[in-house]
């Protein structure tokens, strides 16, 4: 069997070798009231100066009805390691499937010409085909918001955003109306939202991702550019487990609606850091069935505030070398199988041959706040037939990734307003 190879926006990698790479974020705009699931919209308009005040009251108390009716949604689908959003953008809509990464901040997609792109599978988005498409001049305070924006000879902002993977997107921010779906089935538009227009696209993806969502903390990221436009600057995700069906999807929510709560639910305090871009959150420490595996070997040592953060764009689980060498021991130790050896394919990884998931262990991520428990489908992944491998990395770096593994079939909600993020545990391929 060849290696299954998958692009990470935060880093490169494979199922069989992870590698941590160093981190490069980047920054953009804000917004108004209600709640919606992907697919996304949003109402941001800079001509209502223009408008008689009469009738502009009129517009803000239907834009009122309407926001109490509609809690934005979209569609999501997991595909080789990766969460494909579904949303639609331009006039008239054209329907794009970008990963879902919570981990950067620019929204972008492919757009023609795109001579020196990787290969898709679907149409590439067309500007002069939309009639709300408008380039940002290199003079706009929006070209500034992203820290790579210069000025082309035709005076358009020009970007280059790239990813430690070594990929790269580059071409000409713009904005755009992009359009959810809601809870009822209607259309959420989002007008003037601030995204790059790709013409130069390079790097590990796959033909299924037309771009990037980027859902993480920084100005430019779709999540600050809707605000709290929908009631509460928050949104929810429920991510299937690996290897779902790519037909099943689940939903993502934004604003008001996507509150997790109720029974099961265990919160942890977002941490506030110089980089904007990341979740961090803090992890105490991992335990296996019940054995206890502090963050820095001792309890004797405090752990430093926001030592991981959740990136739904990174599959694996990243931790400091010290502690996941300690967790791969002490799951080989509970573990009656004998793990696979001598398999070039697998490399370091701990895997077992087995040709159903491993009925154990159990883990717990002890967060600041409380315990999430992963069974076996969260933590062991299967990078081909027969075979189940954990699905943790190592880096040399004292801080970790809590990635899109672990995340899966739990619906968690990231509450900027109240700096927490809260896991429930749920069946996602029944989140509808």
């Amino acid at each position: 069997m060849t290696m299954v190879v998958y692009f990470y926006p935060c880093l490169v990698a494979t199922i069989i070798c992870f590698m941590l790479l160093p981190f490069l974020h980047i920054s953009a705009t804000e917004g108004n009231d209600v709640g919606f699931s992907v697919n996304l919209i949003r109402k941001n308009s800079s001509h209502h100066g223009h408008v008689l005040p009469a009738l502009r009251r009129l517009m803000e108390m239907e834009l009122s009805a309407m926001e109490k009716t509609v809690s934005p949604q979209s569609p999501i689908y997991a595909y080789l390691g990766h969460y494909l959003m579904e949303v639609s953008i331009g006039t008239p809509p054209f329907k794009i499937y970008g990963i879902a990464d919570t981990g950067s901040d620019l929204t972008w997609t492919s757009c023609v010409p795109c001579n020196k792109c990787y290969k898709q599978r679907n149409p590439i988005f067309d500007p002069q085909k939309s009639t709300s498409y408008r380039n940002i001049s290199c003079d706009s305070k929006l070209c500034h918001k992203l820290d790579t924006g210069v000025c082309s000879p035709q005076k358009h902002c020009n970007y280059t955003y790239a990813y430690a993977s070594a990929a790269i997107t580059q071409g000409v921010l713009a904005q755009e109306t992009i359009t959810l779906s809601s809870t009822k089935g209607e259309s959420v538009p989002l007008k003037g939202i601030v995204f790059g227009c790709g013409h130069n696209n390079t790097g590990g993806f796959n033909d299924r991702e037309m771009g990037i969502i980027g859902l993480g903390g920084g100005p430019v990221s779709f999540i600050s550019q809707i605000g709290s436009s929908f009631g509460g600057k928050r949104f929810s995700q429920c991510l299937v487990p690996f290897h779902t069906d790519v037909s099943v999807s689940s939903k993502m929510s934004f604003g008001k609606g996507s509150e997790v709560s109720g029974k099961g639910v265990v919160s942890t305090p977002l941490v506030a850091k110089q980089d904007k871009t990341p979740y961090f959150v803090t992890l105490l420490g991992i335990s296996v069935g019940n054995t206890y595996l502090h963050f820095n070997g001792s309890s004797s040592q405090s752990v430093e505030k926001g030592n991981v953060f959740l990136d739904s764009g990174t599959p694996p689980t990243i931790l400091p070398t010290q502690l996941y060498d300690r967790l791969v021991a002490q799951v080989r130790s509970e573990v009656a199988m004998k793990p696979v050896t001598n398999d070039l394919d697998l490399g370091h990884q701990l895997c077992y041959r087995t040709k159903n998931n491993l009925r154990g262990p159990v883990l717990t991520a002890h967060f600041e706040g409380g315990d999430v428990k992963l069974l076996p489908t969260q933590t062991f992944v299967s990078p081909k037939d027969g075979v189940f491998c954990l699905g943790f990395t190592n880096t040399s770096s004292d801080g970790g990734v809590y990635g899109n593994f672990a995340q899966s079939n739990y619906l968690i909600g990231f509450d900027l307003d109240r700096q927490v993020v809260s896991f429930k545990p749920m069946d996602c391929t029944k989140h509808k």
